[in-house]
């Protein structure tokens, strides 16, 4: 099996570690921070959380995928305060229904005293035919679409 392996943008300090790794019809995508696109992260948890959705968004689209590709998240928050304003986000990120499966954690802290939040996921690149496809698909009114 051949894995792919998905760079940090440029620019971005990161520590060791791909953004996401391809294994077969699987993307693991690692816990991504709120960091804008000079690596800084803002002060406001909704400013971080926009960003974090950037994040994912770009390493999916490098991998030809959605986020109706996604199966799993996990999100990591240092303050029970942001979880009714991650739920609200989230469903205006990641909508609509149905969404990934997902856990939500409070966590004591993350490895940047700054970061408030994190998410790392799965995605899987299995069309709905069971056929593996690169982008071959939209999403339209909830449903897929082959494009023409």
């Amino acid at each position: 099996m051949t894995i792919q392996h998905f760079l940090p943008p440029a620019g971005v300090k990161a520590p060791p570690l791909s953004f996401a790794t391809r294994a077969g019809d699987l993307l693991f995508i690692s816990g991504i921070p709120g960091f804008d696109e000079h690596g800084a992260l803002p002060n406001s948890f909704e400013a971080q959380f926009g960003f974090v959705v950037k994040n994912i968004r770009r390493v999916l689209d490098e991998a030809g995928l959605t986020f109706r590709d996604l199966v799993k998240l996990n999100v990591l928050l240092t303050r029970a305060s942001d979880v009714a304003a991650m739920n609200a986000l989230y469903a205006g990120a990641f909508g609509p229904a149905p969404y990934p499966a997902r856990t939500t954690c409070v966590v004591q802290a993350l490895p940047d005293p700054k970061m408030l939040i994190e998410i790392e996921g799965i995605a899987s690149a299995v069309s709905p035919h069971g056929v593996f496809e690169r982008s071959a698909y939209r999403f339209a009114s909830r449903k897929r679409v082959k494009e023409a």
